[in-house]
Order: structure tokens, then sequence, then C-alpha cells
């Protein structure tokens, strides 16, 4: 497989903000070197888990600059996702320049054509590669695994848990890497030839998602026991749950 950005497992950074709800630059870009040190191998900002949502273009710009600082050497692929391919373009373009190494992007919610709004990405995005990001309903529209091949992309995150379209991605005839955003997935993505993965579950239990990509059980069932202990509640419990063990704001804008 062709065109990977990295290998193993990456964190789909939490965006910390304060009790005020202003994000948290220094707070964010701490942790992720914190991550880093555990040994996760790539940083995703501003992401889906990153309240994407609740983020201004400046703050997403901002926060992909200070994380760039605070992990240097490490690939960092800042979400670029837009209702229509004018603002995903606008948007790759400004975290690029800030330092991003790659730009994760989901269709839009209303469609269009797939192939027009990945093309303006990927001329935005200059040499830095697309990934295409497949979580219908959570961020953005579907990425249909037959229109693949033929996008400009380098990749996809597929974040829907699905082990059997996985598979499909990973066997399709194609250059592009292949991440699970699954946590569920850790062990199975990477006996299945997975490039790696992209997880929420790296926030709180970096090294135990590490080893479930190795292939250990014991550590794959603690991570999705950490996985069970924060979804409920989810942005807000996954932010108690990384100040339970760091110690950092748990202020969240998506509540």
């Amino acid at each position: 497989m062709g065109s990977v950005l990295w290998t193993g497992p990456a964190v789909a950074l939490v965006t910390l903000f304060d009790d005020d709800g202003a994000v948290a630059v220094k707070d964010t870009a701490a942790h992720a070197a914190r991550l880093v040190a555990y040994g996760i191998r790539a940083v995703v900002v501003a992401g889906s888990t990153g309240e994407a949502a609740a983020l201004s273009d400046p703050e997403r710009v901002e926060l992909v600059a200070a994380v760039r600082e605070a992990c240097p050497g490490v690939p960092l692929v800042a979400g670029a996702s837009g209702e229509w391919r004018g603002q995903a373009a606008d948007r790759t373009a400004a975290v690029v320049a800030a330092g991003a190494d790659a730009v994760l992007v989901a269709p839009p919610r209303l469609g269009g054509s797939i192939d027009d709004y990945f093309a303006q990405v990927a001329h935005a995005a200059g040499d830095a590669p697309v990934l295409a990001y497949h979580y219908p309903g959570v961020a953005g529209g579907e990425v249909p695994i037959g229109a693949l091949a033929a996008l400009p992309v380098a990749g996809i995150k597929d974040s829907t848990g699905s082990a059997g379209r996985l598979a499909e991605e990973i066997d399709l005839d194609w250059p592009g890497a292949v991440y699970t955003g699954s946590a569920s997935l850790l062990g199975y993505a990477r006996w299945l030839g997975a490039a790696g993965a992209i997880v929420a579950a790296a926030n709180v239990v970096p090294e135990k998602c590490l080893a479930a990509w190795e292939g250990d059980p014991t550590a794959q069932r603690e991570v999705l026991r950490a996985e069970r202990a924060y979804r409920p509640t989810f942005p807000a419990g996954i932010k108690r749950a990384v100040a339970e063990r760091f110690g950092s704001p748990t202020g969240c804008r998506l509540v």
C-alpha cells in the first residue's frame, strides 16, 4: 500500500477549553506533545473529537500552529471539512500554511459532486496529502468505496467501525493508505493490513492503544473499557477522563 503518511496509532486530539469556553491553546498543544512522548505516531487536530464544528477558522489555525511547534517532526493532520468545496478549500489552505502536513476532509452533508469537492481541496492543499474522512452522520457525508480510486486523496480514515468495509477499503486496487477511526478495531486493523489508526481513546490511554495495535488483547480490552466510560457523555466524558489522568481543563463547547 503506497502513500502512507505514518503507521500505527495516531490521536484524534481533543481541543481543550477553559471554564469560560475559550480555547486553551497551550494546554492542547502540551497534551499533544505528551501523547507523542508516549509513542503516538501522529496527531490529528480539529477533527470531530476536537469539536471542530465549534471552532472558528482563526482558532483552528492557531491550534495547528501551536501543535506544530509542540510536536516537531511528527506528522500533523488538520481537519478541514466544509459545508461546500470553497469553504473546505479555504480551510485547507489556511491549515497547511499554519504547519499541517496533511488534511482530513469529509464530504459535505448535502452532497454535490464529490469529485469537484476533493479536486478543489487537493488544489488548495498543494503538496500536502489529503485524507478522505468517512463518518457519515457525524462528520459530513459518505465517501463511497467505489469513488476512492478516482479521488485525489492519499488515503481514508474510516470511523464507522465496520470491519467488512475496512477490509474492502484495504482490498481496493488503489495506492491509498487506510486508517481506522475505531478503537475497537486497533488490533484487527493491523492484522488486516491497515496503515494505522486515528482514535480518540489515545487521548486517555495512549500506551494501551499502542499495545492493542501490536496485538495485545488485554490492552485492546482496556482501550474499550476506557471508551465505554467516556462515550455516553462525549465530548464532556472524554474531557473528564483526560483531566482525571493528566490534570487538563474540562471545558466543552459541544454539550
